[in-house]
């Protein structure tokens, strides 16, 4: 007798039932259908194609922008007993010679890859001769010139949907106005694909907001917000300088707490040792442009704070 995918939910991930929309989008998945699915950080996104893949077998195409959260899930997957593989460039030739050795013998699972990836050592090719069975594009905001984080690399992938065949697709993101959804639908080429708005209510968040006239009263608010919550925070700064003038603030302040920076004019090993760090501290505060947080797993992070207003309601929703 066939299971039903709560049993499958539970078998494969000791689920015992989906949150609201993922029994609808799996379905929708396992159907062959073209999928644009919006819902908020913690609904569970990726379950929506991780169950079809491991139901239905085949070679599911993830891909997602950041290394630290690829590494993550398949790391996950893998303690569950699942087959997943990461393909980045933080790996050594030899890894990344042996993942693509893996995939041309058949490997069926999830296989996770930045946007850059399919342009570069005839991984495309690679790509084209095994045909993946599904793609799923995670942050999918990034393809829209629209969106609050457009990616140029993001804005190919269209072309890519393409010259793999046009598989099945489902593009997720936790926010994306009717605009940004449009121009995902219309870049990838997606006919007719079901979309799923499921809202973005957060219930066990708890929202603030301080009018202070004068900066030093803001200064003196963040570092008393800072003192009262002894947990990991996140202090989001508009710009570079006000990011290293307010972590530097925050640390003659607290000199026995770590303080973290982190924005894009940072080296890369900077900001990966800046996030490492801040993932590993029990009481760290991240003072960081929006750049930093997009796909970080932390549970038990305590508060964020928009030292500066972001320039849209989507970029607030975002940190």
């Amino acid at each position: 007798m066939q299971k039903n995918l709560r049993e499958h939910l539970h078998d494969l991930f000791a689920l015992d039932d989906f949150r609201p929309a993922q029994r609808e989008i799996v379905g929708e998945v396992l159907e062959g259908h073209n999928v644009l699915c919006v819902m908020p950080t913690g609904a569970g996104k990726s379950l929506c194609y991780q169950l079809p893949t491991y139901v239905q077998g085949g070679l599911t195409l993830v891909v997602s922008p950041l290394i630290s959260l690829m590494r993550d899930q398949v790391e996950q997957l893998r303690d569950e007993g699942l087959q997943a593989m990461l393909l980045n460039s933080h790996q050594t030739a030899q890894e990344r010679r042996e993942t693509i050795d893996t995939l041309n013998k058949g490997f069926q699972g999830l296989l996770y890859v930045a946007p850059e990836r399919f342009f570069a050592g005839g991984f495309l090719q690679v790509l084209e001769r095994l045909k993946p069975k599904f793609l799923a594009i995670d942050e999918a905001h990034c393809i829209s010139m629209w969106g609050h984080d457009f990616r140029p690399e993001y804005y190919k992938l269209g072309e890519v949907r393409r010259l793999l065949g046009s598989p099945p697709t489902i593009a997720l993101t936790a926010t994306a106005t009717q605009e940004v959804r449009d121009d995902i639908i219309v870049q990838l080429g997606m006919r007719e694909p079901s979309v799923y708005v499921t809202g973005f209510d957060r219930p066990n968040l708890r929202y603030a907001c301080r009018q202070l006239r004068k900066e030093d009263e803001k200064q003196d608010e963040l570092i008393e917000m800072v003192e009262k919550n002894a947990g990991a925070g996140i202090v989001y700064c508009s710009t570079r300088k006000k990011v290293d003038d307010t972590a530097a603030m925050l640390k003659e302040r607290f000199p026995k707490r770590p303080v973290f920076s982190y924005h894009a004019g940072m080296e890369g090993d900077a900001r990966t040792t800046s996030q490492t760090g801040w993932m590993d501290s029990a009481n760290g505060v991240a003072v960081a442009t929006n750049a930093f947080g997009m796909g970080i797993n932390r549970p038990d992070t305590r508060f964020v704070v928009h030292y500066n207003i972001p320039g849209t309601l989507e970029a607030y929703y975002q940190e």
